[in-house]
């Protein structure tokens, strides 16, 4: 009995490692106690090199929420996954006080502290493992959605990819250059109205060289870029809620984006 309880225990240790792990991982930014939880794929050390994908909550959400609700890492072992914690912040639609976490909607947005946030994350990444550089990609639900289009704003030649779900940009999508991207939403969402988010999709159907967005009907849409930058839509009936299909959608649509 001991020897089987023995090899059970070894076999679990054996399937653990091969997963991977997730693990908390803190960052000390402009004074600040910062978090994430970081998946990291068995045989990191190897010296292959790594994706990686920002997975950011939406607001009044968290690290664990996130890694819950859009479980990247489950979906995609072999890439290195990061759920960021959010710090209080006042909503634009909700939460007016800021007493729940969230992401700064804007560039110079308390003094860019997750933009700041960001760049700390992925140079301890880049000095701890050997990151893909042609293959690093952000997405995030709501306010987190907004924050990823916020990156692509301000820190789009780091990425391959995007897919910010049920969210906008409202100002400072102007520095956006043509990157592929992946807008993921509902026509039922009764908090981003998806009017607004049909105007940002518009916005970025045209950037990119592409032809107009189709009627919105729920499904996933492809769009031929003259740029090179494809844009896809995922439109769901699920209000304000990620979808259960949008983890494997996202992973397909970043596995086939690269930087030249």
């Amino acid at each position: 009995m001991k020897l089987l309880l023995s090899v059970v225990f070894l076999l679990v240790l054996t399937l653990a490692a091969s997963a991977g792990s997730i693990v908390p991982r803190t960052w000390i930014v402009d004074g600040v106690k910062r978090e994430a939880l970081v998946h990291v794929p068995a045989g990191a050390g190897s010296g292959q090199p790594l994706p990686v994908v920002y997975n950011f909550h939406g607001h009044g959400g968290s690290m664990k929420q996130a890694s819950r609700n859009l479980p990247i890492h489950e979906v995609w072992p072999d890439a290195i996954v990061v759920y960021p914690q959010g710090l209080p912040t006042p909503g634009v639609l909700t939460d007016k006080a800021g007493t729940r976490a969230g992401w700064q909607g804007a560039a110079g947005a308390h003094g860019d502290r997750d933009l700041r946030f960001f760049d700390a994350m992925l140079a301890s990444l880049r000095a701890d493992y050997h990151v893909d550089e042609h293959r690093i990609y952000a997405t995030g639900h709501s306010n987190g959605g907004q924050f990823t289009y916020l990156l692509w704003a301000e820190r789009g030649d780091t990425f391959a990819a995007f897919a910010p779900s049920a969210a906008l940009l409202a100002s400072g999508y102007e520095k956006f250059n043509p990157q592929p991207v992946l807008h993921l939403g509902s026509p039922q969402d009764p908090l981003v109205k998806f009017a607004w988010q049909a105007r940002m999709i518009d916005y970025v159907l045209k950037l990119n060289g592409c032809g107009p967005r189709q009627p919105d009907t729920p499904g996933y849409c492809s769009y031929a870029s003259s740029k090179g930058a494809e844009v896809a839509t995922f439109l769901h009936t699920g209000g304000h809620r990620a979808d259960p299909a949008a983890p494997a959608l996202i992973v397909k649509f970043f596995q086939g984006h690269a930087k030249p």
